[in-house]
């Protein structure tokens, strides 16, 4: 019924029993949660999301799941649930288990008894492994997603999320989004006054349109939840009960832009946190507001807020949605995601058509300052990088660097700097080039927990057979399927000293035929019998 009408959905999984646990009532076994994932992915399939595309779904699975191994590799191969995005959920015990070098235990959800434990760093560079392959599982940080949980005494932990995990949810509760395009908050529209970063920035955003956007929008989206039909009771009483809405923003990457500031500085991230906190002020206020006219939300006396008498009309205001498809009809970049590439193709949209999109401020910087080319134009819509050029100027790379030219740390660092201010969660897809390492994806994973973000998705360019977003020239990794090969990765901080020498620095390790090989400079130890 929610994908009949347009909606995705997000399920669940840790609170299924085990595959082979015994059922008491009919004297059988489980089939386990990857079979009723994979009979969710078969039903989804036959419901045509709103009438329109397939059907949108997030799957959850807690880290301490006895089946956890099955499903991070449930979507190894190609194809497979595909109308699915899986993600592990974590804890702050597993990633300290992890930093440690440690077993955690795994629990039955049925029983909740240990029933046995797994080492965290096996288990996490499984995780590391599936998501530079093709970008799954994506990892969800319960315990941070919790502590902006207000209302959990009365209804109990968030364990799920949305599809593209913005979003944490209850059981039967709904998302309900809108964003703010701050591209359109530019006060000036001539890109031709200064190179310069305009450290002065502030006096260039029109601070009072924005206090008023946010506040009618907060106003729109609350509106929204009692206009709404639901797809059954159950979301719309949870939906009202909580009244949780999602205000957003898109168009960052392209403020910034026009600010000449670069998305990878400190000033960027500076601007991003600051931006993200007026705009939590005005929607905290303007809820505030609602609660005195409309009164609080049903569940608002049982909630933390009940404890410090702050009367809120929303148990959640801020949430960031990637905006991949509204951000294109606006003509602006998408959430709080840098520009992807300064030309690029959107495929598998529309019925499978192609849209074809060239940045517009680089093409009119590109004019305005002398630096424009055919040829110049042509490289970068075949994928090239204009960091690489002699013709560009400097100031034009720092400003128009692209995903792919931004460290992953950046990326996270970002991530990080709008989470601050945000009570729900930030929809952001950390891009990596297809010769990203392993090592890469490790490093943002675990910077993603550090830095307080409540989630992270990567993905490596080039990496799946079908793609949403790509440059125009990516091609699949040619080593690719020898790489699905390798088991297990065992990240170590220092070298390995064995008699016939020691390892890299920097390894990854493989068990291939009874021995432990290193994929990164061929050391190997093989065990005795």
């Amino acid at each position: 019924m929610v994908q009949k009408f347009g909606g995705g959905t997000g399920f669940a999984l840790s609170k299924l029993r085990p595959k082979g646990d015994r059922i008491k009532t009919t004297h059988g076994v489980s089939c386990g949660p990857i079979e009723v994932l994979k009979t969710l992915s078969r039903v989804s399939s036959m419901i045509t999301q709103g009438g329109k595309r397939d059907g949108a779904n997030m799957a959850v699975m807690d880290v301490h799941h006895p089946d956890i191994l099955d499903f991070i590799t449930c979507k190894s191969v190609e194809g497979e649930i595909h109308n699915f995005n899986i993600s592990v959920g974590v804890t702050d015990d597993f990633m300290q288990a992890v930093k440690a070098g440690i077993s955690y235990p795994l629990i039955n959800p049925r029983s909740n008894e240990i029933v046995g434990e797994l080492d965290a760093r096996e288990v996490f560079n499984r995780m590391v492994y599936g998501a530079w392959r093709n970008g799954e599982p994506g990892m969800v940080f319960l315990d941070a997603i919790n502590k902006d949980n207000k209302v959990m005494t009365k209804y109990g932990r968030m364990i799920a999320t949305n599809p593209c995990g913005e979003q944490p949810l209850l059981g039967n509760e709904s998302c309900n989004l809108g964003s703010i395009n701050l591209a359109n908050f530019f006060k000036s529209t001539d890109m031709s006054d200064s190179t310069e970063p305009a450290l002065d920035w502030k006096t260039n955003v029109d601070w009072f349109r924005l206090d008023r956007t946010a506040r009618l929008a907060t106003r729109f989206l609350d509106n929204v939840i009692d206009a709404n039909y639901y797809a059954t009771p159950e979301i719309e009483d949870m939906t009202k009960a909580t009244r949780k809405i999602g205000l957003g923003i898109m168009g960052f990457a392209d403020l910034l832009i026009q600010l000449r500031i670069g998305y990878d500085t400190e000033l960027g991230r500076f601007v991003g946190n600051y931006i993200m906190g007026f705009i939590r002020d005005i929607a905290d206020n303007e809820s505030m507001r609602l609660a005195k006219s409309r009164g609080v939300f049903p569940a608002w006396s049982s909630s933390d807020y009940a404890k410090s008498d702050r009367k809120l009309r929303n148990a959640c205001r801020l949430t960031v949605a990637p905006t991949g498809t509204i951000s294109m009809l606006a003509d602006t970049s998408s959430g709080v995601e840098p520009t992807f590439a300064l030309a690029w193709k959107k495929m598998n949209i529309l019925e499978g058509e192609t849209l074809y999109y060239v940045n517009k401020y680089f093409e009119r910087d590109a004019r305005g300052y002398d630096f424009y080319s055919e040829e110049l134009m042509d490289y970068i819509s075949n994928g090239g990088s204009i960091q690489s050029r002699d013709d560009v100027p400097q100031w034009a790379k720092e400003v128009y660097a692209v995903a792919g030219d931004i460290t992953p740390e950046a990326h996270v660092l970002m991530q990080a700097a709008f989470q601050q201010y945000c009570d729900s969660g930030i929809s952001k897809t950390i891009n990596f080039s297809n010769d990203a390492s392993i090592e890469d994806v490790y490093t943002a994973y675990i910077l993603a927990w550090e830095e307080g973000c409540k989630g992270i998705t990567v993905y490596r360019s080039g990496s799946r057979e079908k793609e949403v977003l790509v440059k125009a020239d990516t091609q699949q990794n040619d080593n690719l399927e020898n790489m699905l090969q390798l088991d297990f990765l065992n990240f170590v901080e220092e070298p390995v000293e064995v008699a016939g020498g020691e390892c890299c620095a920097t390894p990854y390790h493989v068990e291939e035929g009874g021995c432990v090989t290193c994929k990164s400079c061929g050391w190997s130890k093989c065990h005795i019998a």
